[in-house]
């Protein structure tokens, strides 16, 4: 008889697991969603044939598994000849021995290529994303700040700040004094609702790994000279990456083929299912409760072995009989951010051209904290290519003023200060729509100290696997989500009963992180 796994969460990490399983092995998964459809913090959410990306989610990867995964789930789009270089060809061959591509005019089946442009509004002016040093950028700085940047930059490569005891430390050290005060302490204190004093400098380790000035001097040396790079990149930052991939009908579509593809193997994919209590016995887990949101009837999963990408905090409070007393006290401190996401039709934008997939808001006096716009990602993503359609993303803590205002005050919030900072007239605003993301991001201030207890008790429960952002309170990408998620399967695979390669993704080199607030990549 085949063993069955209970997945909790449907996001990246909770399909992905499902799917190799289901490729890789006789054991038949079983993947339990509190939301009524499936993507998690990438699911695309649909308003009035207007489609909204909760974050903004390049389909971008080091690690060349994920992208042959992605690229086999979604064939990539027909690109003219002149993108052929012979090193792209030559890449999407090895991915997908396939480069004839797909015309996303004619199949929606398909994976377009875009192009990253990303700015910051700051002061009324746009800069670059990362700053580059460029000759607009030195003339929006001024000539004095421009020296203070460059001179408290060369004066911490000598004399570093020692030790590095939180965030501040790092990035000071990375970036210079006058830079970090300039562009990134105010917006990571926006994102984080702390100052960057109480954030852990574990979080720019793993954030910002190889991200500098030096990196981008050098970066833009080589756009001087013309070089340009391939899809695989390889050789560049993720944070200064130029070309990336992203589904027909955004981030959703990806999860919504997975959802498809795992329930044809014949695993079950069950939405609306919400787990209250994770049954122990003998140090292993057995079974699941679940409460069915739309009927109340709780139902009971048992399972020979369960993966959790649902929050640790929830994991945790919902394990009986109770875990140890100390364990259930870090878990209930662990730290979260909240994240609500506005999607706001207008009939025009102010600056006639703004080929910006994310633009940084850095201006005082507003709570917006970054703007997609939808058009730019895929021409696909809105009903009327002549109106824009925008994401507005403000970060929050649960229960506080702005995730308590009614939908209608954080639509009327959100083109009131559009038009505060001179991006849209007030009268272009047509309509808009509302999602509030609980625990989108776990946090590594306060409590997240005590973090390395809760891990080891839950690394010692042999039929437990921790996977993907939340599951293992760990800021990661989808990428990352889903490589922890095929490392555990691989372990089943191999026979290898350490979680270290699982907690390893991430932290090495292999798998470049870009720099502050949020993911330029869910």
């Amino acid at each position: 008889m085949s063993r069955k796994a209970i997945i909790l969460g449907a996001g990246p990490a909770g399909l992905t697991a499902a799917y190799e399983l289901l490729k890789r092995t006789d054991i038949v998964p079983v993947v339990l969603e509190k939301d009524a459809q499936v993507g998690g913090l990438s699911k695309t959410v649909m308003f009035k044939g207007n489609r909204m990306d909760i974050g903004g989610h390049r389909f971008f990867s080091k690690s060349d598994r994920v992208m042959q995964w992605w690229l086999e789930m979604l064939p990539l789009e027909t690109l003219e000849q002149r993108e052929m270089s012979s090193a792209y060809h030559h890449y999407v061959r090895a991915l997908t021995q396939d480069a004839a591509g797909v015309d996303p005019k004619t199949e929606d089946h398909v994976m377009l290529v875009g192009t990253r442009h990303s700015r910051i509004f700051f002061a009324g002016k746009f800069f670059d994303y990362p700053i580059s040093l460029t000759p607009k950028t030195l003339l929006n700085l001024g000539l004095w700040r421009s020296f203070k940047i460059g001179s408290s930059y060369l004066w911490r490569v000598f004399f570093p700040k020692r030790p590095v005891r939180n965030l501040e430390d790092f990035m000071i050290n990375r970036f210079g004094d006058e830079l970090y005060r300039t562009f990134f302490e105010a917006y990571t204190e926006k994102v984080w609702g702390v100052p960057c004093q109480q954030i852990s400098a574990a979080w720019g380790a793993q954030r910002i790994k190889d991200v500098s000035v030096g990196r981008a001097i050098l970066h833009w040396f080589k756009r001087m000279r013309g070089a340009k790079s391939d899809l695989a990149q390889k050789d560049v930052s993720t944070s200064m990456i130029e070309r990336f991939l992203y589904p027909k009908f955004g981030p959703g579509q990806m999860w919504e083929e997975t959802a498809r593809r795992v329930q044809e193997r014949g695993g079950e994919v069950l939405l609306q299912r919400r787990v209250i209590r994770v049954h122990m016995e003998g140090g292993r887990v057995v079974s699941v409760e679940a409460v069915h949101e739309p009927t109340g009837h709780k139902e009971m999963y048992p399972g020979d072995l369960f993966f959790s990408s649902m929050a640790i905090q929830d994991l945790v409070r919902a394990m009986e009989p109770d875990v140890h007393a100390t364990v259930q006290e870090a878990a209930a401190v662990l730290p979260y951010r909240e994240f609500i996401a506005v999607g706001l039709l207008v009939k025009k934008l102010k600056p006639k051209q703004m080929p910006d997939s994310w633009l940084y808001i850095q201006e005082p006096g507003v709570k917006l904290g970054r703007m997609q716009i939808y058009n730019n990602w895929s021409r696909y993503m809105i009903h009327d290519p002549d109106k824009v359609w925008l994401g507005l993303e403000y970060f929050c803590n649960y229960g506080d003023s702005l995730w308590r205002m009614s939908d209608e005050e954080m639509i009327s919030l959100a083109g009131q200060e559009l038009a505060h900072i001179g991006l849209v007239d007030a009268a272009d605003v047509i309509e808009g729509s509302v999602q509030r993301m609980e625990k989108a991001y776990p946090a590594y201030f306060k409590g997240y100290g005590r973090f390395p207890e809760i891990r080891q008790y839950l690394d010692s429960i042999e039929n437990l696997y921790l996977i993907g952002r939340n599951g293992m309170h760990k800021y990661n990408n989808q990428d990352h989500s889903m490589l922890t998620a095929m490392t555990a399967v691989d372990n089943l695979v191999e026979g290898i009963a350490s979680r270290e390669n699982i907690w390893a993704v991430n932290t090495e080199e292999e798998y470049l992180e870009e720099m502050v607030v949020q993911d330029e990549g869910g």
